[in-house]
């Protein structure tokens, strides 16, 4: 394990594709813009074995990758180092924020813990179900309204889902409503500096703002905003907005685990 407690901002280079970092789905950013449910249609023809077909991701800075469909059904035996520590630190009443077919939330109840799984695609949602997870809430984050959570876990570079920087800030202001007192937030997220060759644009958008699309027999969505974090940004930013980071770990890809708690008043 890695103290990252000192707010840095590395630019790293890496020579993995950015299908390493397993971006979850998004079928509706902060605005709320529709997008159709590919990746919904994708889990489903996996898990019924109906002559599933390759799931692309296109990109705005380089050729279309394959997403391994597989990968979100995976058992804790594939699960990577930060999954399960992330797991581990999971106490309480716990959010699975974009739970997609219900792989973490599936361990999470095999502990014992008291888990509600939040999805915003009816497909996945309803494959979680026959995944067996006992509490699925199909709809989109920004519009759910229950509190009283000790977590909220957002897997798989899922907070990604607030698109840009903004929209964490809109994030962190929400999250404060949804948690009870001494509650967490537990994500993990990525530098991507690597993808512009140590020249990281100074001007215009975060560099972590990446545009996606999906594609699965023909079906495309919209393309979509994803947000990936480096360190120092988000730990600034949590500052700024009343939170604390504890940066728990980082893997060998330099992906890292980040839990963030209120501040004192």
């Amino acid at each position: 394990m890695v103290d990252l407690n000192t707010p840095t901002q590395p630019h790293l280079k890496l020579s993995i594709t950015i299908s390493f970092f397993i971006i979850n789905y998004a079928a509706k950013t902060l605005h709320h813009t529709f997008m159709k449910d590919v990746l919904g249609a994708a889990v489903t023809d996996y898990f019924h074995e109906d002559k599933p077909q390759k799931l692309w991701i296109h990109n705005d800075y380089g050729p279309k990758e394959e997403m391994p469909i597989d990968i979100y059904f995976r058992d804790e035996n594939k699960m990577s180092t930060i999954e399960l520590a992330a797991l581990k630190y999971c106490t309480g009443k716990i959010l699975d924020i974009g739970a997609c077919v219900g792989s973490h939330a599936l361990a999470l109840q095999a502990y014992g813990e008291d888990v509600t799984a939040l999805e915003i695609s009816p497909k996945a949602a309803a494959i979680m179900r026959l995944r067996g997870v006992q509490n699925v809430v199909e709809a989109n984050f920004f519009d759910y309204q229950e509190k009283g959570f000790d977590t909220l876990l957002l897997m798989m570079n899922g907070i990604g889902l607030v698109s840009n920087i903004k929209g964490l800030f809109s994030f962190l202001e929400k999250a404060k409503t949804m948690l009870n007192v001494g509650g967490q937030i537990i994500f993990d997220s990525s530098d991507v500096s690597y993808l512009y060759d140590g020249s990281v644009p100074l001007a215009g958008d975060y560099f972590g703002e990446i545009r996606f699309q999906y594609e699965y027999k023909k079906q495309q969505t919209d393309w979509f905003t994803w947000l990936f974090v480096d360190q120092g940004t988000l730990y600034h930013i949590a500052n700024e907005a009343g939170w604390k980071a504890e940066f728990l770990m980082e893997d060998e890809n330099s992906q890292y685990l980040v839990r963030l708690t209120l501040k004192a008043s």
